[in-house]
């Protein structure tokens, strides 16, 4: 064969490589743009469920009046439900969905367990003692904020699963167990703070936030848990082909160069920091984090650059119309969002197990 033939063979098998990959971008770039479009628009309408008749162009005048895009002609009273009770709720609904999504998705990729979520592996929990903590018993004398406290109970926890599941030998089905103990642990402690210390009033407010709960939140709470999902989503991304690494295994990720424990660390910290903020303002609310990562990767397959950003707009959208579920079914009376996602939550969790069960 001469050099001419060699090097058309060459081309002849390189070809396809690019238009595969363009078609490739082109169907991630299309289902990108549908599921911003969709949250978008899911935003747009949830916001319109409620007592108060409130239309889709009635949503769209007044975000853009605040904006300075325009001048708003609704009343005082339709303006101020839409943009300071409604849209702040749904906002940080979306941000929570897509925050416990992306820490699903990150944790069950470094620990190669489906079941891993934050939830199951007690940081959740450890953030509802440590916020529960500062509520009740004022620890800091007021210098610690429920966030901090939230973030220090989720570290707590953390870092328990961490020695737990290095005594036991550190595979990842110790990790997973090491978790179930720490949540089980920090839960009881989070009881016997509010049965001992609380009164009435603070018990019943504090047990229906602890289910998870979106009432009364603020813009502020809204900035806060989008910049600290924008950080981690950003970290994430910046691991991506490290997390692709690791569905081979910490010892194959090792030997392609990736400092596994360094990794884990970063990776597990910055997640416990999301859940920690995200707990902080909408309480513990389970299963996002486990059922999300799954629906995603039939969509886009395991590679994290393309799952990541599509976990995020799924658990982003679930999570808004579960809070438009829970605040209008029993309506005037507010179901606890954590309750609606179990009732969703538990039969995906049975199907993951029994998934697992016919893989393994």
């Amino acid at each position: 064969m001469t050099d001419t033939q060699q090097a058309a063979g060459v081309r002849a098998q390189k070809a396809p490589v690019p238009r595969a990959s363009g078609v490739r971008v082109l169907r991630d770039g299309l289902l990108w743009s549908c599921g911003t479009a969709l949250l978008l628009l899911s935003v747009a309408v949830a916001v319109t469920i409620g007592p108060a008749r409130i239309s889709v162009p009635d949503v769209w005048s007044a975000v853009a009046a605040h904006l300075g895009l325009g001048d708003s002609q609704l009343t005082p009273i339709r303006d101020g439900i839409i943009w300071n009770l409604r849209m702040p709720r749904t906002l940080l609904a979306a941000v929570c969905g897509a925050g416990l999504a992306v820490c699903g998705t990150v944790m069950q990729s470094l620990l190669r367990n489906p079941l891993a979520d934050p939830f199951v592996l007690g940081v959740s929990s450890g953030a509802s003692t440590g916020a529960v903590v500062v509520v009740i018993l004022g620890a800091g004398g007021g210098a610690v904020s429920v966030s901090a406290g939230a973030f220090i109970g989720a570290l707590c926890s953390f870092a328990l699963v961490l020695l737990l599941s290095h005594t036991l030998g550190g595979t990842t089905d110790r990790v997973v167990l090491s978790g179930v103990a720490a949540m089980q642990l920090f839960s009881a402690l989070t009881s016997f703070v509010v049965m001992t210390a609380a009164d009435a009033e603070q018990t019943r407010g504090v047990l229906f936030w602890l289910l998870g709960s979106l009432s009364g939140v603020g813009w502020t709470d809204v900035w806060m848990c989008a910049a600290v999902l924008a950080v981690t989503l950003l970290i994430c991304l910046g691991h991506a082909r490290t997390l692709d690494a690791f569905a081979f295994g910490q010892d194959a990720a090792a030997a392609l160069g990736v400092h596994v424990a360094r990794t884990r660390i970063v990776l597990l910290c910055t997640t416990a920091l999301l859940t920690a903020a995200l707990v902080s303002s909408a309480g513990a609310i389970g299963f996002v984090g486990l059922v999300l990562p799954h629906a995603a990767r039939a969509l886009t397959g395991s590679g994290h650059r393309r799952l990541l950003p599509v976990t995020a707009l799924a658990g982003a959208v679930f999570l808004v119309w579960v809070d438009t579920l829970a605040r209008t079914v029993l309506d005037p009376q507010e179901v606890p969002v954590g309750v609606v996602t179990a009732l969703i939550g538990v039969p995906a969790f049975v199907l993951v197990l029994y998934r697992t069960r016919r893989t393994s």
